[in-house]
């Protein structure tokens, strides 16, 4: 489980394609990120919750397996990408996200980025068969940051478009400042929601 809240940035080092698979090894920028990490812990990696097989002092290694490969973006980076980075939530951990389980629901595409005084609006839009996951004002994970939807843009039956606020902070330390438009993202929506969404369904 974990915040949303990101602790560290990292650049990919190198990928090793492993059959239908993808190990990747991450260099976190902070030196001591990983000074209480050990094998089989459990890190967020761009909101994808992935596992510790690895690592030195520098670095960990990770395999990301096809079907997350299908449903993330950790497919698409390459050499150098920057990633952002959240460990497991402790029971003690102070909740100032929201709780999230790094499972990646779908992604999304940055339609339109627009720069208010320091503050970014970002509009993704994602396919409609998740419109019903989402809520004015409600939570949501992007890239592994919870963020809260500030606008329901627009619906139609392909597409749903959705407008999120990314305050001066939040932009600085995570890769959001390196988005750009046609980017893919990580989406992983309320947990809550999924719940009482599957309940009515049944």
């Amino acid at each position: 489980m974990f915040t949303g809240i990101i602790q560290d940035t990292g650049k990919v080092k190198s990928r090793i394609k492993k059959g239908d698979s993808l190990g990747l090894v991450v260099t976190p920028d902070s030196h001591s990120f990983l000074s209480d990490v050990k094998n089989g812990d459990s890190i967020s990696i761009n909101g994808a919750c992935m596992t510790v097989e690895t690592f030195t002092a520098d670095n960990f290694e990770f395999t990301v397996i096809n079907e997350s490969l299908t449903k993330t973006n950790l497919g698409n980076l390459e050499v150098n990408s920057v990633v952002n980075l959240e460990k497991a939530m402790t029971l003690n951990s102070k909740l100032d996200g929201h709780i999230i389980q790094g499972h990646v629901d779908t992604k999304g595409q940055i339609q339109k980025i627009t720069n208010r005084n320091g503050s970014h609006e970002f509009f993704i839009d994602f396919s409609n068969d998740f419109s019903d996951n989402i809520i004015y004002v409600g939570s949501i994970t992007i890239n592994g940051v919870s963020l809260t939807i500030a606008d329901i843009v627009e619906e139609n039956p392909i597409k749903t478009l959705i407008k999120i606020g990314i305050i001066p902070h939040t932009y600085k330390i995570t890769n959001f400042n390196l988005l750009k438009e046609n980017d893919m993202v990580n989406i992983e929506f309320d947990m809550m929601g999924k719940y009482v969404k599957r309940i009515l369904k049944k």
